[in-house]
């Protein structure tokens, strides 16, 4: 890893960062302990009005209480109540989500609690396995850890296509949509991935994880510009959006196992390229999306994809004025006295006053990565 050339006393950043970290556990954290928590499902609503009123459920999804889940994992010791939560989280994906009759888990449930979209889904598949692992990591329960172990092998057995890749949608019974994959959610897997080699030894998630890397490099590495396209090479219709760019780089940097990889080399290559076209060198805005031609195929500014940023940025060589400018972005562009704003539009008028329960996650995961920087 290059080294970081910073002094971690520099009083500017640690303060910014300090006021930060104290609107999430202040602000943040609270809106999913209260308003945010359907206490007769035991799930978060999936989003919150900007007076903190839960918008009219039309469904809850599996990923959203896994991510809560990761949230409410990553806050115990720190948070009142965040090992109950978890806990209930815990036990809420398993009555609520999981198919008792075909295995794997539902993508998610109406408002009374019957089963919606059955389809499985790679993406939902990926997060319980990512906050399984952080759930496990921090109560070491045999449960969690045999949910865990379920997931993989659903994944190994159901999604694989045998070169690497996994199948991004598949039907409740298993039979195929033709879906093929995408990069989003093995990006995600990926990350589950990581997640389970950071709390224990595991020879098949490591080799299945450099597997992935091989396909990625092969099939989603657009070869002029070294950036991972959001659909396989050759695909009608493709696109590479910023945001991504630098969650995969933040991933392949922070791993010893993955670093000097291809797939890295690329990532590494092609970092400059994605904030010159998509990033607003004035605000510090990150572009949703972009087609090669440098054309924006849709310029709004999204939280997580500022978070993903900055959250990449601590992995840079001499990138402390770069983190600081960053993180006041962040600052002032997305967070305020009541939560957060999810989106602004191309003029940087927020465009969606909504917050999801799915959100907090990429805050959290990101305010991690600060405080590695910082330490």
């Amino acid at each position: 890893m290059p080294s970081v050339s910073r002094s971690a006393s520099q009083p500017e950043l640690t303060a910014l960062f300090a006021s930060v970290q104290q609107h999430f556990q202040d602000v943040i954290v609270p809106l999913w302990q209260g308003p945010g928590w359907n206490a007769d499902m035991a799930l978060p609503y999936e989003a919150l009005d900007a007076k903190h009123q839960p918008l009219p459920p039309q469904r809850y999804r599996a990923m959203a209480c896994a991510r809560q889940l990761y949230l409410f994992s990553s806050l115990i010791g720190q948070v009142p109540q965040a090992e109950e939560r978890a806990a209930a989280l815990f036990r809420s994906l398993q009555q609520h989500f999981h198919d008792a009759e075909h295995g794997g888990w539902f993508y998610s449930i109406d408002p009374q609690g019957a089963p919606l979209d059955q389809r499985k889904d790679l993406y939902t598949h990926a997060f319980i396995l990512f906050a399984c692992a952080h759930y496990w990591d921090k109560v070491r329960e045999p449960l969690v850890e045999s949910v865990l172990n379920a997931t993989l092998e659903v994944l190994a057995q159901r999604f694989a296509t045998g070169d690497g890749l996994y199948e991004a949608s598949l039907d409740r019974d298993w039979s195929s949509l033709n879906s093929g994959p995408l990069q989003n959610p093995l990006m995600h897997l990926a990350e589950a991935f990581l997640a389970i080699l950071s709390v224990r030894e595991d020879v098949a998630v490591q080799s299945a994880l450099l597997e992935l890397c091989t396909a990625m490099q092969k099939r989603f590495i657009d070869p002029q510009h070294a950036v991972l396209m959001e659909k396989p090479l050759g695909a009608v219709d493709n696109w590479f959006e910023p945001g991504h760019q630098f969650e995969w780089y933040f991933l392949l940097e922070s791993s010893p196992l993955l670093r000097g990889s291809k797939l890295h080399a690329s990532l590494e290559r092609a970092f400059t390229f994605t904030e010159q076209q998509g990033v607003d060198q004035q605000t510090g805005a990150v572009r949703a999306m972009l087609e090669l031609d440098d054309h924006p195929r849709d310029a709004t500014q999204r939280i997580w994809a500022q978070a993903e940023y900055l959250r990449a940025l601590t992995l840079r060589p001499d990138s402390e004025a770069s983190v600081q400018r960053q993180l006041q972005a962040l600052q002032q562009r997305f967070l305020h006295a009541g939560g957060w704003y999810e989106c602004r539009d191309e003029q940087g008028e927020v465009s969606r006053k909504d917050m999801p329960s799915t959100t907090p996650y990429h805050l959290a995961t990101c305010y991690r990565g600060l405080v590695k920087y910082l330490s």
